[in-house]
């Protein structure tokens, strides 16, 4: 009940603000505002200030600000007079477009006002981080493998600068304006200088080029229904050895599982005082893994943030989360992402929950996520979304004339369509990973 809840809140804070944006930007243009509704169908609570009616309605998933003169020959207003400077349609292309353009715009705000008090409040931060920078993996066939990177290695220096914490060596690593970066490592007692490579298009942590801090095996999570969770592992189980194979850390768990080619394995782990042997068929993934179903216990630490870092680092979050956001959509278009990974309503309540029981920093940080997308979204040139209406004005602007009505209202029941069955997609998906 509480995720629902939840979840449903943070959908009208995202729905308040976008058609907020619309609102206001009207208001100041001068152009009459006859609603403001919350949701759709059946009202809930209904009141009047001034000129326009403000709604909440019962189905939380949108809202809408209706104004006089929106649409020509709507059947719930009288005709509109060419000289009728309060009429939407009677003002200029610049203006209307700005007024279209308002709501997607504060969404892409939104994360720039929030964000800087979730790192206010304090966000929860990986413990390695404030740890000594040994390198406790190398990815195979990775830049810091082809770079003589080892396991072990002690990062000393990253372009002369010394680094004492991995925030300290992911911090300089991203800011070498280089594409070869010089880090020195102490290894066995001697420094040695080694190159390494920047992946273009990646984002500049030292993980993005194969190198990964210690990682204990651990168990943090292990997941209902799969092989581990059955066998009878359990979250804070230790592993020390898979089919006879020392484990030493997380990264060696799936190598050697894998190792087995899907075959049977052992897993032996420390429970508290106990060593206890367990027999389990890993499940092979889509990408051809063997998997039973297990991740790494993450330890972390509530780091607080000064005033001038939290919104330093709220703006570079904000802006990170925008270029995954567009990111996404373009490898989306472009089929190189399985539709399997859009969601829709269910997902969005059920990530709400788990925020807001994690915490006020996590709830602000999905929230902004969140409001992200939806301004992306409603940008697309998509007939009935914002930037359809911005494609509509654009070819008004070019051409010195609206697009004809017939055409603008063809245009729009393909829009529709195309939303109902967006919106299908992902309410199959929603109930598709519920279910199961």
């Amino acid at each position: 009940m509480m995720t629902a809840f939840w979840g449903i809140i943070t959908l009208g804070i995202l729905i308040f603000v976008h058609e907020l944006g619309h609102f206001a930007v009207a208001k100041w243009s001068g152009v009459k505002v006859l609603r403001f509704s919350l949701g759709f169908g059946p009202r809930l609570l209904s009141w009047k200030k001034g000129e326009t009616e403000y709604l909440v309605c019962l189905l939380p998933f949108g809202g809408y600000v209706q104004m006089h003169g929106e649409r020509k020959n709507n059947p719930d207003e009288a005709p509109v007079s060419s000289d009728d400077d309060r009429a939407f349609t009677n003002k200029g292309v610049f203006t209307r477009m700005a007024i279209v353009a308002a709501g997607p715009l504060t969404n892409l705000l939104l994360p720039f006002l929030i964000l800087p008090v979730a790192y206010l409040v304090g966000i929860h931060t990986p413990a390695y981080q404030i740890a000594t920078p040994q390198v406790g993996h190398v990815a195979t066939q990775s830049p810091a493998d082809d770079s003589g990177f080892r396991e072990g290695d002690l990062l000393a220096s990253i372009e002369g600068r010394r680094v004492a914490t991995w925030e300290e060596a992911n911090s300089v690593f991203a800011m070498a304006a280089k594409e070869e970066v010089s880090v020195t490592v102490s290894r066995q007692g001697q420094n040695q200088d080694l190159q390494l490579a920047k992946v273009a298009g990646e984002s500049y942590d030292l993980r993005s080029v194969g190198i990964f801090p210690e990682q204990a095996a651990v168990l943090g999570e292990v997941f209902e229904g799969d092989p581990a969770r059955v066998a009878g592992l359990r979250e804070g189980d230790r592993i020390v050895a898979i089919n006879g194979t020392p484990i030493n850390s997380w990264y060696d768990v799936g190598t050697v599982i894998n190792a087995a080619g899907g075959a049977e394995v052992t897993v032996e782990v420390q429970r508290a005082e106990e060593r206890l042997r367990f027999t389990m068929l890993p499940e092979q993934s889509s990408q051809g893994r063997f998997l039973i179903g297990i991740s790494p216990l993450q330890e972390t630490y509530l780091k607080h943030f000064p005033p001038l870092e939290a919104v330093k680092a709220g703006a570079q979050k904000t802006v990170e989360l925008m270029r995954l956001t567009g990111d996404f959509l373009r490898q989306l278009v472009a089929g190189n992402i399985s539709t399997d990974n859009i969601g829709g309503p269910v997902m969005i309540v059920q990530t709400a929950g788990a925020a807001a029981e994690t915490g006020i920093a996590a709830t602000l940080l999905f929230l902004a996520f969140l409001s992200i997308q939806l301004g992306f979204l409603n940008l697309l040139p998509v007939p009935v979304l914002d930037g359809g209406h911005l494609v509509f004005f654009l070819i008004e602007l070019i051409f010195g004339r609206p697009l004809p009505q017939a055409a603008q209202e063809t245009a729009l029941k393909f829009g529709l369509l195309l939303l109902l069955l967006l919106m299908g997609l992902a309410l199959f998906n929603d109930f598709s990973r519920f279910f199961s």
